[in-house]
């Protein structure tokens, strides 16, 4: 498996992918119009062509047969061209010393306060694919690519994890607070922000402060939570220093977690290394490595262990990154010491 930057070439599975997806994955919406259009963009951001606020680095998980069954994107900033929304979950205090009565309630305040951050975004990958190292792989490459071009994002990354909703597709959430205001199905709002229709956030959100206590009690218990599908993500972005610091998606409340760039772990143990082949042995430890380029990045996990200053890897590895021993590479550990393997 490699993990290589989407061509134009690559958009019918793409348009497959995204029609497996269900809701929740707004950036990567089953409509083939949009879905060509981001590739593209893809293709200028990889070559250089595009400022921080519009590039979106989208990359695919590719087979040795070359069938692309996964995919994952970076967006360079948030909120610099189309308006990104938050809710920043408060905390108001009521008291009456008279009465005797202290009341804690959780608020929930519109917010753009993660304007302007990278983003960990569009993760998907295909059911069948779902075993071994594949999702670590297609996750944990794009921390890598930050890893080896710092300079291309900012100082603070982002993701926005999929919140609660039955097997349905309905969100307790926005059953109890969106629908008043929008006026819509779930999943209608949720595709519309996918293809870049933002304006009627700004246009029906309503943008006092809104008390958790107004909520049904099923509403209030999902905020903050994720969806069980989305749990092993969580647990992955955690063990690379991302946590939750308050802020939830405006439809169905899932947590955004965040991480300072230089402190993700997988960009701060990272390693530029000369590339071995040989017999990684039997102990070896299972490494992501990028081949250190941009527009022509390939990134694969395989089997790897440090020797006088080179990382060792197996033919198969080295063919896969289509690099030859005395070629660079950036590697790290595939896993953080308290994530298991």
């Amino acid at each position: 498996m490699i993990v290589r930057p989407v061509r134009n070439s690559d958009l019918p599975a793409l348009i497959e992918l995204a029609r497996n997806t269900g809701a929740g994955l707004t950036t990567l919406p089953a409509n083939e119009k949009r879905l060509a259009h981001r590739v593209g963009w893809a293709e200028k951001t990889f070559r250089g062509e595009a400022e921080r606020g519009d590039a979106d680095y989208l990359f695919v998980l590719e087979d040795d047969q070359e069938r692309v069954v996964g995919i994952s994107a970076i967006a360079g900033a948030v909120g610099l061209r189309e308006p990104w929304y938050n809710y920043r979950v408060g905390l108001t205090v009521s008291a009456s010393q008279e009465l005797n009565i202290y009341r804690e309630i959780p608020t929930l305040f519109l917010a753009n306060d993660l304007t302007g951050n990278s983003e960990l975004c569009s993760l998907f990958l295909h059911s069948d694919f779902r075993t071994g190292l594949n999702g670590r792989l297609l996750a944990k490459s794009r921390m890598l690519f930050i890893a080896e071009f710092p300079q291309l994002f900012g100082p603070k990354i982002i993701a926005e994890m999929r919140g609660m909703s039955d097997e349905n597709g309905r969100s307790p959430f926005w059953e109890s607070l969106g629908r008043h205001f929008f006026k819509m199905e779930f999943s209608q709002a949720d595709y519309l922000t996918g293809v870049g229709n933002k304006a009627f956030i700004a246009e029906l959100m309503p943008k006092f402060p809104l008390y958790s206590c107004f909520l049904s009690e099923t509403a209030r218990e999902v905020i903050g939570r994720v969806h069980a599908d989305t749990e092993p993500a969580l647990t992955m972005l955690k063990s690379e220093g991302f946590s939750y610091q308050g802020y939830v998606d405006i439809f169905d409340a899932g947590p955004a977690v965040e991480c300072e760039t230089r402190k993700i772990r997988a960009v701060h143990d990272s390693q530029a290394l000369v590339l071995a082949i040989g017999t990684p042995g039997d102990d070896a430890t299972p490494f992501l490595i990028h081949n250190r380029k941009r527009e022509e990045c390939r990134i694969t996990v395989g089997p790897g262990r440090f020797a006088a200053g080179t990382l060792v890897v197996d033919p198969l590895t080295a063919r896969r990154l289509r690099l030859n021993a005395g070629d660079q590479v950036r590697a790290v550990p595939l896993s953080a010491n308290k994530e298991s393997v």
